[in-house]
């Protein structure tokens, strides 16, 4: 290979290596936050920490547990309204 196609070669590799690490930057920066939310999962639908009884995600027995939870967009909880209430960012008893 000669001088001039290895430096070719190398400054493609990293250009390639800039966009890759672009495309991933933008991706990290497309994730919301998220948080926790009580009370809002219908039964089986659960993420996790169903409570007595269950052992994580997709175990909570009723509609609404309220010792289950949905993860859910930051700052929406207390917004969502289910037949028993609303969403609440503790357990509900």
């Amino acid at each position: 290979m000669t001088s001039r196609s290895a430096t070719s070669a190398i400054g493609a590799l990293l250009l390639a290596s800039l966009a890759a690490g672009a495309a991933t930057a933008a991706q990290a920066q497309d994730k919301k936050p998220m948080e926790k939310c009580y009370g809002v999962a219908k039964a089986g639908k659960n993420d996790c920490a169903a409570g007595a009884g269950t052992s994580c995600a997709g175990t909570s027995k009723v509609d609404y547990q309220g010792n289950a939870w949905k993860l859910v967009p930051a700052g929406t909880c207390a917004k969502i309204k289910t037949p028993k209430g609303f969403g609440s960012l503790t357990p509900k008893a």
